[in-house]
């Protein structure tokens, strides 16, 4: 599948998804701040029950050091120069912040790169990616991709990958094309397991069958429209063909898409990666194989492997079954710098009208880039995104400041921030939901702002809650921390860059700190070079064009109409049999008996049990449960929206929304997100919707209140839940309206990327009383109902609503118990 990348990046994609174990309880509706917070920290360390949370927590961390000293042990013995199953050891380096130890080595035969992330993680990780840099916009590498999954030497079964799903334990399967790689990676917890699917990516990325039938459902074909009726018309068919034009009917795909291009106009990022759906016609069967033959060789190969189990065994295996089987050759396939411009470009294009926006008259689009440095150089990359977080994350940014407050749009440009995806790294900064007439008026501010940070810089405090931001991420360890891993060096590692460097992060912490020491202005020299003196930077507008989707369709037909005046009469009878091949292929089931399966001995026969502690607190069920979290506590509280009135409810998304956003009596909202980033890893409030799976028409409803801070902030984090429960701010109508413009905005954007989720919510509304609560919180219900606030003048009847919800939610009349209530996971060991 394309990966969609995220347009605005978060500073360290270490910290990927902060999850928690979520528990029961009865009312966090009752006093709680003041009261039960308080008596949740006496008992997490275990005043009110002699110590024994913390005796048990010591011997656990006692014993996770023991296993996890064996595994980074075993991985330091390993020497440079060391030959191991035909790969040679060039360099191991511990990285104790994120419990690693680090292997590269390089096979000999090949060339092909290999990094080992040796660590005590029982979900094991693999992932092999190539570079692949087309020069068209035919979709090449993601064709590719997809065909590759079509079945190969060893395994000649249609669809390998998804026949494995039901023949293996795996926690992630599946393949992705970026600007310029194409990456697999899987993950198991199971021994055997792994060596199975190693053995079926190994073959299907190296030895594809890739048959002229698979290339033609997957890329793209002439069919008729009824494969069997010879009479219906000729059509273009195609899973990426579909699938891209699908994704260029998203406005913010086709406005990021505009906006690399034509920032980087030479080599591979002027061209479209996933294809062009009028150019994907112009593939070739022949033309696919040739690039598979010359990207996907182990001499352009990047090999990642992470978790507990021994390196020995993934060389030997990958030796034997690949890599033994190729010679090196040299893989033409780097990407040079781009050219640098004398002077700054403007570019203007069109898309379809939103009939969703917040505003219809209000859809206009404006972004300035800026071509920045390497992406190699770790630090100055690691300096670059430090520096957009303090620059346009949060109320407290400048460019917040100066483009969303005064409301000349609905939010930021939907590219927004540092993006580190391609060898050169770029900034982008602008803004969406605008008049078109406000252009030169938003020009000026970025212009302005970037002049207002070279004089005066950015306060002290913002820019020690950043390095707190980077600290959380380091701590914070997902269950799918190999991938994050894998995800992470992708970029910087493809071009040449030093993974093991660019996991490093506290030395660029520390060589940050002491370039500031330095030098006081260390950052507006970095902002004055790379913004203000840059001549390297395009402004991108875009506006609604009614005729759009029109030309786009009239553009296809003249695409069809020259492909079809160009048939010859066997060229037609070839695409009927054709047809007819293709839908009996598909028609037939596979035949999967080629594939590796798991046996019950394979398998443990115990499940490992998580140890939770029931207990109390104000009256309120709170499960406690220690794991080694690295430091970090996790908060999660569960409030019941049972008596809440129906009037009400479509409201509660938005209350979600703002409560943590608004302030409190004691701080209004920037001081607030001031010290949600100097003492949380984020706080944040969502609905939720929770089926008895055994009795459909009954469930619980409420909302979930969910936080993350290193253990020395916990009390400063519960004060900040007491404030939000017990004095939050409703009534700034300007900071209201602004946060019903981001919303309605986002959810308009996201319509076209999640449509068939909204269709599936939407279809399934009248099945049970869930569903449609779900349809309420979660579906096009709510789009228009935001669509709708976004449109008044007069928030003073939804602001009114807000203290409504809240009293419901966190003061509510005694009611008898229901499952809600409070979580709490504290640090027991440092690890995952």
């Amino acid at each position: 599948m394309l990966r969609r990348t995220n347009h605005i990046c978060s500073s360290f994609p270490l910290d990927q998804s902060k999850t928690g174990l979520f528990v029961g309880g009865s009312s966090v509706r009752r006093k709680l701040p003041q009261r039960i917070f308080l008596e949740l920290q006496c008992e997490r360390i275990g005043l009110s029950r002699g110590g024994n949370v913390w005796q048990i927590c010591d011997l656990r961390r006692r014993a996770w050091r023991l296993q996890s000293s064996l595994v980074n042990e075993k991985a330091c013995q390993y020497q440079p120069g060391q030959n191991i199953h035909g790969f040679t050891v060039k360099e191991v380096v511990g990285v104790p912040d994120l419990f690693i130890t680090a292997v590269k080595l390089t096979h000999d035969q090949t060339g092909a790169q290999y990094l080992h992330a040796a660590r005590d993680d029982s979900n094991n990780l693999f992932s092999v990616q190539f570079r692949t840099t087309p020069l068209d916009n035919t979709g090449v590498p993601h064709i590719l991709e997809h065909t590759v999954l079509c079945g190969s030497k060893r395994y000649p079964c249609r669809d390998p990958f998804f026949k494995m799903l039901d023949r293996s334990l795996s926690t992630f399967m599946n393949a992705f094309t970026a600007n310029d790689y194409t990456m697999y990676p899987f993950s198991t917890q199971n021994g055997k397991d792994f060596q199975n699917l190693l053995s079926v990516y190994l073959d299907a990325v190296f030895f594809p069958i890739l048959r002229e039938q698979d290339f033609c459902q997957e890329g793209w074909r002439l069919e008729h429209e009824d494969p069997t009726d010879l009479n219906s018309p000729l059509m273009f068919k195609g899973v990426v063909f579909n699938e891209m034009k699908g994704a260029f009917s998203d406005n913010e795909r086709v406005y990021a898409q505009h906006l690399q291009n034509k920032l980087y106009p030479e080599h591979t990022y002027s061209v479209v990666a996933g294809g062009e759906p009028l150019a994907i016609p112009d593939l070739t069967w022949e033309q696919l194989k040739e690039f598979h033959a010359t990207h996907y060789h182990p001499s352009n190969a990047r090999f990642f492997t992470y978790g507990d189990l021994p390196l020995e065994q993934h060389l030997e295996q990958i030796q034997e079954e690949a890599l033994s089987k190729f010679d090196r050759v040299t893989a033409n396939t780097e990407v040079p710098p781009q050219s640098l411009w004398s002077s700054p470009r403007e570019a203007h294009v069109t898309c379809s009208p939103d009939a969703l926006a917040p505003d219809p008259a209000r859809q206009h689009r404006l972004c300035v880039s800026y071509l920045l440095g390497d992406i190699t150089d770790t630090f100055e990359g690691f300096t670059l995104n430090l520096l957009s977080s303090l620059m346009i994350s949060g109320p407290n940014s400048p460019f917040y400041k100066a483009l969303i407050e005064p409301e000349i749009g609905s939010d930021y440009s939907s590219v927004v921030g540092y993006d580190g995806s391609t060898r050169e790294a770029s900034f982008r900064v602008g803004l969406q939901g605008m008049a078109e007439e406000d252009a030169e008026k938003v020009k000026q501010i970025i212009s302005q702002t970037i002049d207002d940070i070279v004089e005066t810089g950015f306060p002290e405090e913002r820019i020690d809650a950043l390095l707190h931001e980077i600290e959380i991420g380091l701590k914070h360890q997902s269950a799918n921390f190999g991938l994050s891993l894998a995800s992470f060096i992708a970029s910087s590692w493809n071009h040449g860059g030093d993974p093991v460097e660019l996991l490093q992060i506290n030395d660029s912490v520390d060589k940050f700190r002491e370039a500031l020491k330095e030098n006081p202005r260390f950052l507006q020299d970095k902002v004055k070079h790379y913004f203000k003196e840059n001549p390297h930077r395009l402004t991108l507008s875009m506006s609604p064009d009614e005729a759009y989707l029109e030309k786009q369709a009239k553009a296809e037909e003249e695409k069809l109409q020259k492909k079809i005046n160009a048939l010859s009469e066997g060229d037609r009878k070839e695409i009927y049999e054709k047809g007819l091949q293709l839908l009996a292929a598909q028609s037939c089931p596979p035949d999967a008996s080629s594939l590796p399966s798991l046996k019950v001995s394979d398998i443990a026969p115990t499940v490992p049990v998580t140890p939770v502690q029931i207990g109390t607190a104000g009256g309120v069920p709170v499960q406690y449960c220690e794991q080694p979290t690295n430091g970090l506590v996790y908060f999660r509280a569960f409030c019941s929206l049972n008596t809440l009135p129906e009037d009400v409810k479509l409201h509660v998304p938005l209350f979600c929304n703002v409560i943590t956003k608004m302030g409190s009596a004691t701080q209004d909202y920037k001081q607030q997100a001031q010290q949600m980033e100097r003492r949380t890893g984020g706080m944040s409030v969502s609905t939720r919707v929770i089926t008895d799976s055994t009795h459909l028409d009954m469930y619980e409803q409420g909302v979930l209140l969910s936080s993350s801070c290193l253990e020395r902030n916990l009390p400063h984090m519960f004060r900040l839940w007491s404030d939000i429960f017990n004095s939050p701010h409703f009534k700034d109508e300007e900071r209201m309206r602004a946060l019903v413009k981001m919303s309605a905005q986002e959810l308009a954007n996201g319509i076209s990327y999640s449509g068939h989720m909204y269709a599936m919510t939407r279809a399934g509304r009248h099945l049970t009383p869930a569903a449609e609560l779900n349809e309420a919180f979660d579906g096009m219900e709510q789009v228009k109902f935001m669509k709708s606030i976004a449109e008044t003048s007069d928030l003073s009847r939804v602001i009114r609503m807000l203290p409504r919800i809240k009293k419901h939610l966190l003061n509510p009349v005694p009611t008898p118990p229901t499952p809600s209530g409070v979580a709490l996971m504290a640090p027991g060991s440092p690890s995952v």
